[in-house]
């Protein structure tokens, strides 16, 4: 491409989506494949597939349909995988990955999709992830008792960032945190890997356990937390693809890897709105390039797996988990509010929201499932009568 059919603006809009990605993520990755058990060369082999199965479906869908359609990992249900695989081998881990990647091609293959949306409420599945991300929240925070000077100078750089530069306020967080790493000396240097880490195949095992308590409500969180508000991103910015595409193309290619720790592919929602803005390119019939450029972004860090393994590993684990934590504010908060906002479901929302925060097991099957099940026997008992509550009171 000549220069100028490929602006700067467009060039660094697709860098900056990447980056943002990787910064408010990478993290959260790593701590579910070690929650999976994987080791540092299977990690460094699962981002190695996950930069180049969103770096290649980004550039595909992008270049083949001239619109900005962004790809990216299921950062909410990486964050339910790394509470919920403690205990499962990473077979299991594999299995699970299968298991919601073949649901989310059965959904796009029958256009189940928005019913299935419809099926559940909304409140349950915002109190759920909620639910599930409250530990992340609460780990950034209690880092504060042993290491305040560099949880403490991460919480001030953020709110600073916040208010000056809200898009990016995670990656100068990041950075001033490797800072205070780098001049405390806490940062392990000579494990640092730069050399290119072949992925590895898993074969997977299914457990009706696993498959119930971690992939029901892996798919769902993937569904309800990434992929509906990715195409709602993008319909909001006046682009349209068929939803059952974008389904069957994102969740095959994720099946298809998932034996190489690619747990997920989907529709990117706040990345996506970089790089769907007028600051990547004037003309909205030419923004697909800035997408088309994340994804050789993307394939480039898929390239740098090891490296980004290894960087993760030799960082103290409280820059991990205060990255992590505040990385994942906006979302806690946002589904909180919207486990909330409606009155009459209010009750079956709280139970689901403090049951799957409660990280209890029975009978081998995880939380989140069965603050899914309790709040939605509370919602069908308690819903319609307060529904006619709310309509007889003024």
């Amino acid at each position: 491409m000549r220069h100028a059919s490929l602006p700067f603006p467009t060039i660094m809009s697709g860098f900056v989506a990447v980056l943002v990605g990787y910064a408010s993520s990478a993290a959260i990755i790593w701590q579910a494949a070690t929650a999976a058990g994987a080791t540092p060369d299977q990690i460094a082999g699962w981002m190695t597939m996950l930069g180049i199965a969103m770096g290649a479906s980004s550039l595909i869908l992008s270049c083949w349909y001239r619109i900005p359609v962004l790809t990216a990992w299921s950062t909410p249900g990486a964050a339910l995988l790394a509470t919920s695989l403690h205990g499962l081998t990473i077979n299991d881990a594999i299995g699970v990955f299968v298991f919601a990647n073949l649901l989310i091609v059965l959904c796009g293959v029958t256009g189940l999709f928005a019913r299935l949306m419809q099926i559940i409420p909304h409140s349950l599945a915002a109190a759920m992830l909620a639910g599930i991300l409250l530990r992340f929240g609460l780990d950034a925070f209690a880092n504060l008792q042993g290491h305040l000077g560099l949880t403490g100078t991460m919480l001030a750089c953020w709110v600073i960032a916040r208010r000056i530069a809200p898009r990016y306020a995670i990656v100068f967080t990041l950075v001033v945190g490797l800072v205070i790493c780098a001049m405390t000396g806490s940062i392990d240097t000579r494990h640092i890997d730069t050399h290119f880490v072949m992925p590895q195949w898993v074969t997977p095992h299914f457990s009706l356990s696993a498959l119930l308590g971690v992939g029901v409500p892996f798919f769902l969180v993937t569904m309800a937390s990434q992929n509906a508000p990715g195409v709602a991103t993008m319909k909001a910015s006046g682009y349209h693809l068929p939803v059952s595409l974008l389904m069957v193309v994102t969740g095959g290619l994720s099946l298809l890897l998932s034996p190489f720790g690619v747990f997920s592919v989907c529709i990117a929602a706040i990345t996506a709105a970089i790089c769907q803005s007028p600051e990547a390119h004037a003309d909205a019939q030419q923004r697909w390039k800035a997408s088309a450029t994340a994804g050789i972004f993307y394939l480039l860090a898929g390239l740098s797996g090891a490296t980004i393994t290894s960087l993760m590993a030799s960082v103290p684990q409280a820059w991990v988990q205060t990255l992590a934590g505040l990385a994942l504010l906006g979302t806690i908060s946002g589904s909180l509010v919207q486990a909330l906002n409606v009155p009459h479901q209010r009750d079956a929302a709280i139970i689901t929201f403090l049951i799957t925060a409660s990280g209890v097991t029975l009978g081998a099957v995880g939380s989140a499932f069965w603050g899914l099940v309790a709040g939605g026997v509370c919602y069908a008992c308690l819903a319609p009568k307060a529904r006619i509550a709310e309509g007889v009171q003024p």
